[in-house]
C-alpha cells in the first residue's frame, strides 16, 4: 500500500450510514435515504473552515449481490439532493464493495476495506490531502481505525458511547460526540488551540460493531 506524498489540504473523511444517513441496511432505495440531525450544519461549517468533506462507506451489499452499484448511485444521488437543499455538498465519495471474511471488524482484510486505509489514502492522492491535518469521523471502531492507518491527525466517534473496552489507540487520538454536527465542532475547535486532544478513555472505542455490511 502506498502512502501519497504530502499534499497541501486538510479533509474530514466521512462514514455515511449511522453517521450523515439513517443507517438502513443494505440500502438501495433512494426513498429510504434520510439525512440525520445536524448533518448539513457540519459539512456547511467545515467546507466554510476549509475543509476537503470526502465521504468513504463499506457496502459489502455490492459484493454480496444485494444490491449493485446503479442502486447505490441512485442513493448518493439522492443524499446529493438532500445536502444541496441544506446548502452544502461532499467534495468527493469512495466506497469499497468488498466482503469480510470473517466477524472482527478491527482486522485489516482489504486495504480499501475500512477499517484499512486504502480509500483514504486513494482520495488523499487523487485530490493533494494532508493526511497528517485531517480527520475521520464515523460511528464504528472500523471507521476510527481507518482514519488511524491512513495518518490522520484524529478521529471522532459518533453516536451512543460504547460498553466495551477500546483497542489500543494512541493517546488523544480518538474523541466521542453524540452526532456528525457535534463532532464537526471538536474537528473545528483543534484549529483554535495547539493543545493535545483529550486522551482516550476506556469505553471511548467500540471494539465490535453492530450488525452492518
Amino acid at each position: 500500500m502506498t502512502v501519497p506524498a504530502a499534499g497541501t489540504r486538510p479533509a474530514v473523511f466521512l462514514d455515511r450510514d449511522g453517521t450523515l444517513i439513517r443507517d438502513v441496511p443494505h440500502l438501495g432505495d433512494p426513498r429510504r435515504v434520510e439525512l440525520l440531525p445536524g448533518t448539513g450544519r457540519a459539512l456547511r461549517r467545515l467546507t466554510a473552515a476549509g475543509f476537503v468533506t470526502v465521504l468513504v462507506t463499506n457496502q459489502s451489499a455490492i459484493g454480496r449481490g444485494l444490491i449493485d452499484e446503479t442502486a447505490y448511485r441512485a442513493v448518493g444521488a439522492a443524499l446529493d439532493t438532500l445536502l444541496a437543499d441544506e446548502g452544502c455538498r461532499l467534495d468527493a465519495s469512495y466506497f469499497c464493495p468488498e466482503v469480510p471474511r470473517g466477524a472482527d471488524r478491527t482486522v485489516i482484510e482489504h486495504p480499501d476495506r475500512k477499517p484499512g486505509p486504502g480509500m483514504l489514502l486513494r482520495a488523499a492522492a487523487d485530490r493533494g490531502l494532508d493526511l497528517a491535518a485531517s480527520w475521520m469521523v464515523g460511528d464504528m471502531v472500523s471507521d476510527v481505525l481507518a482514519g488511524l492507518h491512513a495518518g490522520c491527525r484524529g478521529a471522532v466517534l459518533v453516536g451512543a458511547a460504547p460498553a466495551d473496552a477500546p483497542p489500543v489507540l494512541p493517546a488523544g487520538f480518538v474523541r466521542t460526540a453524540p452526532d456528525v454536527s457535534a463532532a464537526a465542532d471538536l474537528v473545528l475547535a483543534s484549529l483554535r488551540t495547539d493543545a493535545p486532544s483529550p486522551q482516550a478513555r476506556p469505553g471511548d472505542v467500540r471494539t465490535s460493531e453492530r450488525s452492518r455490511p
